[in-house]
């Protein structure tokens, strides 16, 4: 467990100057030969030796040459030019030693140049890219399309993409990103290194979209109300620093800068978990192959109580289903809806089996049924962020691809359904509201607010928000930056939205001020063209490589509070064997260091991890009312496949 800010940040040792001495030239090579045994970039070749900037160009001109490197046309190509020279020069550095005493940054070229290419050659295996013809209409996505790769001398070659990871270092005219191993390059301007961010950036959009990055298309996919995303340098800000201001004056937002992570309690899990269902009152949930195992909730987190539940008790889950994947919690806790997938890798699911917690016993089996005819659902919540709470409650909501409704567990005649016979007589949900939309939409994941306001994330990275009273129309359709959207979350006032990509999390700010100066959210009526920006949070490229194979990022979550008044202070996801937190303040404070210098839309990179021994299942804060008194936040619960932990944020003392 520990921070985010790595030694990978520190400011490069070596010398800017290209003219450096032979002998220097000699170590950084032998070093570089023991890291090419442990990273294995590749295409790596030998870092050439110079003796002046003229040689230097004419050794790697004629590298470039030797490899048939296409620079493209200025019609077609972002590149500030067509042949190598000075203005695409750089130093490339690369990573060794991980996070350990003996990480450290080495010189791999000391002289060398960048160059955008479009080409359907992504990955280098063909080495003639001079086959490639430019074509401005060309798809850069479609089947066989080209694309941009990054090419770095001889040694890097990376499409253009979020996946690189790339942060910017503004007054060190850096930037580092991720591609078979952690790189640098260091530019020797400011002018430079401001063009190569443009550059990336525009590469970026067309690969994510299909079209060059002008401000005629850019305009096209997100619309004019939503400038401040196209250009985040004229955005306007106040909302941010005014919300934060409210927070600030909370009785309940008191934010400790220094913060320990401590492990509180960890145990077996009987394995084969597949996810984390946290109750508010007296207990929470692990779903796995076997069952539903029982914890008791604590003020440090939670403790096994020793009692499982096995599906094979009362009716056994349908037969065609595979292991129940999601448990959502109903009336007061007392019941559990099983999500069980009819095909393994796919969510979707034509029924769900409710289990009684007090008997252990699954007592009935619904279907999803429209007008006669059976339909899926990929995922449920439920209609509030507290509603899990209340007895009375007889309604959930779900979502498909194309669909969000509303389903009753009660008949027409207001009567609750339940079933005693054979597990063959499924019961028909009620579909009580909703809209099914024509095709197009692809939903991927919803939430709600404390008010049932309902925000749901799509595949093309849009994300809706629906008004409590109509799930016909969105009220506002966030444009999203291209990703597709996996999971979302909402605050309790419907004031944030955190997004989750593969590769970032997007958090947006709903909050507009309408024609009459009244302050509102985009639940409730369109917000206009005062959009303000959004925000993207991030691992740093060395922690992006250092997550493994597994580095997406799933389950990004507020903390978890359901009473008005009181505010969320942390966010918490999982990339691969990392939990990683974010301080809700330190996010939306728009001064805080992260953000100097940075071009485009601001990232934040202050963050803690937690780290496990194996691939993450799931993190989640516990309900805000087990917040103890030297703790600034409820317990973080981490679930693994073999193991559950819980995990204190304690002041320093």
């Amino acid at each position: 467990m520990g921070s985010g800010q790595s030694r990978e940040d520190v400011e490069l040792s070596d010398s800017d100057d290209y003219k450096e001495e032979e002998e220097d030239d000699d170590d950084d090579e032998e070093e570089y030969e023991d890291a090419d045994k442990e990273l294995k970039p590749h295409s790596i070749s030998t870092t050439a030796k110079s003796t002046g900037t003229s040689s230097a160009i004419d050794d790697v001109d004629a590298k470039l040459k030797a490899l048939k490197l296409k620079y493209g046309s200025s019609s077609s190509s972002p590149s500030p030019s067509q042949t190598p020279n000075s203005k695409n020069a750089v130093k490339l550095y690369l990573h060794i030693g991980g996070n350990t005493p003996r990480a450290k940054w080495i010189v791999s070229e000391k002289f060398t140049f960048y160059v955008f290419l479009k080409t359907a050659n992504v990955d280098g295996h063909n080495d003639d890219d001079e086959e490639e013809d430019d074509d401005e209409g060309h798809n850069a996505n479609s089947s066989g399309g080209r694309r941009w790769v990054l090419k770095v001398g001889a040694k890097v070659r990376a499409l253009v993409s979020t996946e690189m990871q790339l942060k910017m270092f503004g007054e060190q005219r850096r930037v580092d990103f991720v591609n078979k191993g952690v790189w640098a390059l260091k530019f020797p301007s400011g002018e430079q290194y401001r063009n190569f961010v443009t550059e990336f950036q525009d590469c970026l959009f067309e690969n994510v979209y299909g079209l060059q990055a002008t401000d005629e298309n850019k305009v096209k996919i997100y619309g004019k109300e939503f400038i401040g995303w196209l250009k985040p340098e004229v955005a306007d800000d106040s909302i941010w620093e005014n919300a934060d201001i409210d927070f600030e004056k909370s009785p309940s937002s008191s934010v400790r800068t220094k913060q320990d992570l401590i492990e509180e309690f960890e145990e077996a899990a009987n394995g084969g978990v597949q996810s984390l269902t946290l109750g508010a009152l007296d207990n929470s949930f692990l779903v796995n192959d076997s069952g539903v195992q029982v914890y008791r909730n604590l003020s440090h987190g939670i403790h096994g109580k020793g009692v499982s539940l096995k599906f094979g008790a009362g009716h056994s889950p349908n037969i065609g289903r595979s292991t129940p994947k999601k448990g959502l919690l109903v009336k007061a806790e007392t019941n559990m809806l099983l999500m069980s997938p009819l095909k393994e890798g796919k969510p979707h699911t034509t029924g769900l089996e409710q289990l009684d917690i007090e008997t252990g016993k699954i007592v009935t089996e619904w279907k999803f049924e429209k007008d006669g005819t059976d339909i899926t659902m990929r995922d449920i919540t439920n209609d509030t962020k507290g509603s899990q709470l209340d007895p009375s409650e007889s309604t959930f909501l779900g979502l498909d691809d194309n669909r969000l409704c509303q389903w009753d567990m009660r008949d027409r005649r207001g009567m609750v359904q339940n079933i005693s016979g054979s597990a063959d007589n499924s019961m028909v949900l009620n579909w009580a509201q909703g809209h099914q939309f024509s095709r197009g939409t692809n939903f991927q994941c919803f939430a709600t607010t404390g008010d049932g306001s309902i925000v749901v994330g799509s595949i093309d990275g849009k994300i809706r928000l629906y008004s409590k009273t109509s799930m016909r129309q969105a009220k506002t359709a966030f444009p999203g930056l291209g990703s597709p959207i996996t999971h979302v979350d909402v605050t309790y006032d419907g004031k944030w939205i955190l997004g989750t990509t593969d590769s970032y999390l997007i958090l947006i700010c709903t909050l507009f001020t309408d024609k009459d100066g009244n302050t509102k959210t985009g639940f409730s009526g369109r917000m206009g063209n005062r959009i303000p920006a959004p925000r993207l949070l991030k691992l740093t490229p060395l922690d992006s490589h250092l997550a493994g194979t597994d580095n997406t990022f799933h389950g990004g979550h507020f903390s978890w509070v359901t009473e008005s008044g009181k505010q969320e202070r942390h966010l918490v996801a999982t990339v691969g064997k990392f939990s990683v937190i974010w301080d809700f303040h330190r996010v939306k404070n728009s001064s805080h260091d992260c953000y100097r210098n940075q071009q485009g839309l601001k990232s934040c990179y202050c963050y803690k991890i937690v780290l496990k021994d194996e691939s993450i299942v799931e993190s989640r804060f516990m309900h805000d009312k087990f917040a103890v008194s030297d703790s600034p936040e409820a317990p973080l619960v981490v679930a693994t496949p073999m193991k559950v932990s819980s995990i204190s944020l304690s002041g320093k003392r």
